[in-house]
């Protein structure tokens, strides 16, 4: 499985397409990167380029594109409506495949060194890969605007960027750089040119104001149009979808007499996200997402080229004499094979929401199978440098790290998992609430699995950082799991 990562590169230019074109041909120019997806809004005086490919080259990319944004772009003729700090204004990386979090967060705090050194422009990392607690919401960096930001860099040393100058670029103000899981970028617009109606309607849905989990959401004028927007991003569209930021816009816009003229997605959305809109808007009884035509011919072709190997390859490359597959990898199996359990019964039980969550889970798990694989592996490998190379010890740590990630995802995916399977236990038939349990139990291993291997391998971190971060991550985990444990083996009341 080839290593993948997405960057969707956000930056302030929505009205030349020639410079849009010149961002377009920078990215193309790197091997191994391909442009999925471009948009750009004179409104919001925007563009969004959507990319994905190898690590380093992704990450080459992205640089070429903000070196050509900076000579193209002058912040001080900018007059969009979108909250912005620089010409290339975020610059977020995204795990797809073959890769951890961490690797995201590696390759974005280099390329932000590298920006901050070649390009002369100050570097905010954010959400994972955030240094500063304060930095870690584009919310936070981007309060008050450019000045706003510009002010604290100068009065408070606890604004000082993470790269680069102490102050901003004359023309290109400031890069927020960063990793994070997917979101979907998601506007309705409004039958109504009064921007009070949608800053409203944003303010009492959003998350920050007490409003649906995981959505952040802003009001904004298009101009051209003569309509406003409730601009927003769903951080997790399996908590809040789509279908339900619409009908919260919706139902506010109605309360004010505000029809809705329609919606739009900027960028790209996962499969599974339209899966679950298109399931609640249709009010499905029972929704697999297998019944997508084109998942079931992926699916059904992966199996016949043989892509992966059946359980007893699995168990007999176990019991061989060496050290990969071991203790991870099992934790993963066993961890999938728990969320496959829970798919079962929510299926039977018609709890469509969790059997979504749970497919998805145990995707994830079986892909984390082999990424423990390749990250042991790693560490084999950077162990067979010669000790007189400059790189070994770099190349030992960063081998170390991912071998440590792993783990810790495996532990925090399975806990999920058993979390979602303990949710259906509650409304579950006593046909299947005993294999329900049984769930329960086996994610709860994995998990444990999952922390022993992480809390040993953790040992051999040098970068206290990094260590600090996942013993967090680690220690987050286990409460989540001592709770689930004893919901686990408490007997229910006797009536």
């Amino acid at each position: 499985m080839p290593q993948m990562i997405e960057c969707i590169q956000n930056f302030s230019e929505g009205r030349n397409p020639a410079v849009v074109q010149a961002l377009i041909a920078a990215v193309n120019s790197v091997p191994d990167v391909w442009l999925l997806d471009h948009t750009m809004d004179g409104d919001h005086h925007r563009s969004v380029l959507s990319f994905a490919g190898l690590p380093e080259a992704v990450g080459e990319a992205a640089f070429r594109a903000m070196k050509v944004a900076a000579e193209l772009i002058d912040l001080r003729r900018h007059d969009g409506v979108h909250p912005r700090v620089g010409a290339t204004d975020v610059v977020p990386f995204v795990p797809v495949q073959g890769v951890t979090m961490e690797d995201c967060v590696q390759l974005a705090r280099r390329i932000g060194q590298k920006v901050g050194a070649e390009l002369g422009i100050p570097v905010f990392l954010y959400d994972q890969a955030a240094i500063h607690p304060d930095h870690a919401t584009l919310e936070n960096i981007r309060r008050g605007g450019l000045r706003g930001l510009a002010s604290r860099m100068e009065s408070d040393p606890a604004w000082a960027p993470d790269f680069g100058p102490k102050r901003l670029h004359a023309t290109a103000g400031a890069v927020i750089i960063g990793a994070r899981r997917p979101l979907i970028a998601f506007n309705v617009n409004l039958n109504t040119s009064d921007l009070t109606v949608a800053k409203a309607i944003a303010k009492t849905i959003r998350h920050s104001n007490g409003g649906l989990p995981g959505l952040k959401a802003i009001g904004v004028a298009l101009a051209s149009r003569s309509m406003v927007q409730v601009s927003m991003n769903l951080t997790d569209y399996r908590t809040t979808s789509m279908y339900l930021a619409f009908q919260a816009v919706n139902g506010e816009a109605a309360k004010l007499g505000v029809e809705i003229v329609g919606s739009e997605l900027i960028g790209l959305v996962p499969q599974a996200a339209l899966d679950q809109a298109a399931a609640a808007a249709l009010q499905f009884e029972r929704f697999d997402p297998a019944q997508v035509l084109e998942t079931r011919i992926a699916a059904a072709m992966s199996e016949g080229i043989g892509s992966d190997s059946t359980l007893a390859d699995f168990l007999d490359a176990v019991a061989e004499a060496k050290p990969t597959p071991a203790g991870g990898s099992v934790a993963a199996v066993v961890g999938a094979l728990a969320a496959s359990l829970g798919v079962m019964g929510a299926r039977l039980g018609a709890q469509d929401e969790a059997q979504q969550q749970l497919v998805q889970l145990s995707q994830r798990l079986h892909a984390l199978i082999k990424s423990d694989i390749d990250a042991y592996q790693g560490v084999s490998q950077a162990r067979r440098i010669p000790t007189e190379h400059p790189d070994r010890s770099r190349e030992i740590a960063l081998a170390w790290e991912k071998a440590t990630e792993v783990p810790v995802e495996i532990a925090e995916t399975a806990c999920r998992a058993g979390w979602v399977i303990q949710s259906c236990l509650k409304a579950a038939k006593p046909a299947v609430s005993s294999d329900l349990t049984v769930g329960v139990i086996m994610a709860v291993a994995a998990a444990d699995a999952g922390l022993h291997t992480a809390q040993v391998n953790i040992k051999m971190q040098t970068n206290q950082q990094l260590t600090n971060s996942l013993l967090q991550r680690i220690s987050t985990t286990a409460r989540s799991l001592e709770e689930l444990r004893v919901l686990c083996y408490t007997p229910p009341p006797s009536k």
